[in-house]
């Protein structure tokens, strides 16, 4: 078997792991990582531990699966305890620090009274010492800056906390991947190694590219007592990925929640890519084996981790071209940099634009364009929309933008001149600021201020004041979360009453009675323009 060519199965899962916690951007970068090790992984561990009953009863409440609850039974507790003592011993560097940032903030908030920071320089714990800015706003608020590019070079970013996760998936229902880490067991192998591993990307070409089972073994470094598992990864058959499209126009194919392909015949562009593996039972889709060999640019919109996920974009990095991500705000420690962090897990043409900025690409050009909302209100600059204008089409991709300043699309109309179709989020409700933030905060926040700064999108109202500003001859609801494979990501489970459905059927139901093609995305579509 060793030197026979094999293909990778279509369905094997391929986690990238943190701490053996699902990774995402925040588990990169430093400072956000220890904050999370610290203030989110331990404490929910630990709270496992002392009171499994709890876990095992919340999570029989649907609307409790994306909470703070860990998805086992209470024969797992003395595991979960082996990894809280394994995390302890190993990130203790990563604790302190974290400690340090709370420390910190409180003197911040207690001696800098809007007079020189110079003093308090030799009272900054030793953990961030050369590794902080003290920094104050026009109004005498001080703030801690982060020198992200030191961080990644200290002791505080490491990479041996980072694995990959195989095995088989067999259906869409997979458990809520945010709030439980993997325990290995018989049916999933983790490979002890980066995620900037070269190896990944031979392994990942093997979906259409066969190799020897020799070959990919070592070059990933399987142990022989893991063959029989690493094996089960493998099949004879396999195929050629999508040819590149060829038509005199444009296709764009909706892969589900805020996915977006857009092809001629000079360029691709992959917005947002969150793929489906193959899967027998359920919904069609789009999914590895459609996309086409190679992808120009992929774009990313924000650091969310339904929109910056690792475990699509390392199984593509062999084949992208280029990313483009927003620009970054410099060292806030909400937000990180998504350049720095995308050059850290192997991927190296990283380019920032900023607001309003232009790209050239064959047949056009790419615009990225202000985002507001769905952020809670936080001082995060991570974040563009994308104005796509390709062989004289006009196309937006404006993720979970929500219109809370119409006059700004007002602004930006006048620029751009109108779209011809447009791709909008309306998840209008989104998760209160502690949800993802949570870990960050050094101090409690009040439940009303919590519930009141959320991460939503756009509602009916917001939506058709954008159509109205921009004039689309095509709109489309997307970014949904719906498709029956995300619920690991996303934990929605919406029903016909649900806000955010009842809001997106009024923006079709108005957008068509205008006369303008507009549908609600789900799983897959397929559309065409003509060149302008």
């Amino acid at each position: 078997m060793s030197t026979e060519n094999l293909y990778l199965k279509p369905n094997v899962l391929a986690e990238p792991l943190f701490n053996q916690w699902y990774a995402w951007p925040y588990l990169i970068a430093p400072a956000t990582a220890a904050m999370c090790i610290a203030n989110l992984h331990l404490k929910i561990m630990r709270s496992f531990v002392n009171a499994p009953q709890v876990h095992i009863s919340a999570l029989k409440n649907p609307a409790m699966l994306g909470g703070p609850f860990i998805n086992y039974d209470a024969s797992k507790v003395g595991a979960i305890r082996t990894l809280i003592d394994k995390t302890e011993k190993e990130n203790a560097r990563m604790i302190e620090f974290a400690q340090a940032v709370k420390t910190l903030d409180e003197m911040l908030a207690s001696e800098a009274g809007g007079f020189s920071l110079e003093p308090l320089y030799p009272k900054v714990p030793e953990p961030l010492r050369g590794y902080v800015e003290l920094v104050y706003d026009l109004n005498n608020h001080a703030s801690i800056r982060f020198i992200e590019g030191l961080l990644y070079r200290s002791p505080y970013y490491s990479e041996a906390a980072q694995t990959i996760s195989l095995s088989l998936v067999e259906k869409d229902d997979r458990p809520f991947v945010f709030s439980t880490p993997r325990l290995q067991n018989g049916d999933s192998l983790h490979l002890q190694i980066p995620f900037r591993h070269e190896g990944l990307d031979e392994l990942f070409k093997m979906r259409h590219e066969p190799r020897p089972y020799g070959y990919i073994k070592d070059v990933l470094s399987v142990r022989d007592e893991d063959d029989e598992l690493f094996s089960s990864f493998f099949t004879t058959s396999g195929g050629a990925p999508t040819a590149n499209y060829d038509g005199d126009g444009i296709r764009i194919r909706y892969l589900g929640h805020a996915s977006i392909l857009i092809e001629t015949k000079e360029v691709s562009l992959l917005f947002d890519p969150v793929i489906s593996y193959d899967c027998e039972t359920g919904e069609g889709r789009y999914t590895y084996r459609h996309l086409p060999p190679r992808l120009d640019y992929v774009l990313i919109t924000h650091n969310h981790q339904d929109h910056c996920m690792f475990e699509t974009l390392l199984q593509l990095r062999h084949k992208i071209g280029q990313v483009i991500v927003p620009k970054n705000n410099g060292g806030g420690l909400a937000d990180p940099s998504m350049k720095f962090i995308l050059q850290k897990i192997g991927f190296n043409n990283v380019t920032e634009i900023d607001e309003m900025e232009t790209v050239s690409i064959p047949g056009g050009e790419l615009t990225g364009l202000p985002f507001f909302g769905e952020h809670a209100d936080l001082n995060i600059r991570t974040k563009l929309a994308y104005f796509v204008n390709l062989k004289g089409r006009k196309v937006m991709c404006a993720a979970d933008s929500n219109n809370i300043e119409p006059k700004l699309y007002e602004l930006i109309n006048e620029q751009i001149g109108g779209v011809d179709v447009m791709f909008l989020g309306m998840e209008c409700d989104g998760a209160p600021m502690t949800w993802l933030y949570g870990p960050l905060l050094t101090q409690p926040l009040a439940r009303k201020m919590d519930q009141s700064r959320r991460f939503d999108g756009s509602n009916f109202e917001k939506g058709i004041d954008l159509v109205n500003r921009t004039a689309p001859k095509e709109v489309y609801v997307y970014a949904m979360g719906q498709e029956p494979w995300l619920t690991y990501l996303t934990s929605l489970q919406y029903t016909d009453e649900s806000r955010p459905i009842v809001e997106s059927n009024k923006l079709v139901g108005e957008c068509r009675q205008r006369g303008l093609t507009s549908e609600r995305l789900y799983c897959m579509k397929e559309m065409f323009l003509e060149a302008g």
